[in-house]
């Protein structure tokens, strides 16, 4: 999960960063103090919840658990400590961040010494191929997946005399062609906005649909000349000028006070995104649904767990992550708190299958966010990925908020992008 932040927590992330660096690094010789453990995670998806879970069950157990920022500030922090801080024992890291970080393993425990090799079987291959370096060293475990849907108000859709349960919504939109023509038949009838905003609900959605992203198979960036890439991007400007967004950034202030509002009636929406909507706006319970995602399949988001080589208590941390990565844990916490399992051992298990979300009209959220993720085709990420990505949104939104020029911003941002990464 990516979130736009303030320059606030953009300080406060570098502050925290900053202290690392000054404090003495330590060389994991052993296993340190076995009932305790610093972690660092990101904001916006309540890790405290986990840690929470696992203090219930080992009271003796201290977790420091600091929340850093957002997920790029996060990734910024822990950098920064690697470069010669003293960092953290356990890290949470986004999936478009895990990449680059793969690319020095040695800055990492292998987690295979403690067993992971044994475990990698319980999860998704293409999952855990992004946290296994080329050499071999496993250096991450995946907490969560983000499949893809689309969470609507079935009582705007109703008012604007369009279809409202989830099978003929689904039908709505095979494409994303016909997605934006359901949104301009929308306003068209309502005279609101259909969608939240179109570079995080059409551009990060199709992108991921791809065969090939911004890298080839080799791992060579192809973002800029990649037809797929520039069809995905070429397609959210045509859902900016048709006009169905309400231009409201996701995460931001102005994006939860539209939520209770309905000031826009649908948003593709993660597995992880439903809490965030639930929380926003308690009083439109069973007033939302869950929709296939054009194209039917889908990817945005996930995380994976990591221990640096200089972490001073690695045994703890290592204990926290195989008991609450287990397959049972993950399944766990879907039911808990929505966040969809990357182990596949469970998709088929009752409790996953049948869950039924009272909140978006009983939608069958297990099987919906379950199928996104089965039909999705994996493709090579790359060190610069979560980057790539940012400088395409950046340039959608741009266009979509009036201060870029639809004409001029595919190669304003493929330029923006050269400039960041220096290829």
């Amino acid at each position: 999960m990516r979130l736009r932040s303030s320059s606030l927590v953009l300080l406060a992330a570098a502050a925290l960063a900053a202290s690392a660096a000054c404090s003495p690094g330590s060389a994991s010789g052993g296993g340190g103090d076995p009932k305790s453990f610093e972690f660092w995670s990101f904001s916006g998806i309540d890790q405290q919840h986990d840690v929470d879970v696992y203090q219930r069950s080992h009271p003796d157990i201290q977790v420091k658990l600091t929340e850093v920022g957002s997920t790029t500030e996060t990734a910024q922090a822990l950098t920064t400590a690697l470069a010669g801080g003293k960092v953290p024992d356990l890290v949470l890291i986004q999936g478009d961040d895990m990449p680059k970080f793969v690319q020095q393993p040695q800055n990492f425990r292998d987690l295979r010494e403690s067993g992971a090799d044994q475990m990698s079987g319980d999860y998704l291959d293409w999952v855990m191929k992004q946290a296994t370096a080329t050499s071999g060293p496993i250096i991450g475990i995946p907490t969560d997946v983000g499949g893809m849907a689309v969470a609507y108000r079935t009582d705007l859709f109703a008012a604007a005399g369009l279809p409202s349960d989830r099978e003929s919504v689904s039908e709505l939109w095979p494409t994303w062609d016909a997605f934006i023509e359901t949104g301009e038949k929308y306003v068209a009838a309502t005279g609101k906005p259909f969608l939240d905003n179109s570079p995080t609900s059409v551009f990060f959605q199709a992108v991921n649909q791809v065969s090939q992203k911004y890298y080839d198979d080799a791992g060579n960036p192809i973002y800029d000349r990649n037809p797929e890439v520039k069809a995905a991007f070429d397609l959210t400007l045509k859902a900016i000028q048709a006009g169905i967004s309400a231009k409201i950034s996701f995460g931001s202030d102005g994006w939860n006070a539209a939520l209770p509002r309905g000031d826009f009636a649908a948003v593709s929406a993660p597995s992880w995104m439903l809490n965030q909507i639930r929380r926003a706006a308690p009083d439109t319970s069973g007033k939302w649904d869950v929709a296939t995602i054009p194209g039917g399949a889908g990817n945005w988001g996930g995380s994976y767990l990591a221990i640096p080589a200089r972490a001073q208590n690695p045994d703890a941390a290592w204990a926290y992550i195989k008991e609450m990565q287990s397959p049972q844990h993950q399944l766990e916490h879907f039911l808990d708190v929505g966040a969809l399992p990357t182990t596949p051992g469970v998709y088929d298990d009752p409790q996953l299958t049948g869950k039924a979300d009272p909140f978006f009209s009983g939608a069958p959220t297990g099987k919906i966010y379950t199928q996104a993720v089965l039909g999705l085709k994996p493709f090579r990420m790359g060190p610069d990925t979560g980057t790539i990505g940012t400088e395409f949104l950046n340039a959608l939104t741009n266009v979509e908020q009036g201060s870029g020029n639809p004409a001029t911003a595919w190669d304003d941002a493929v330029r923006n992008i050269r400039t960041a990464i220096g290829k």
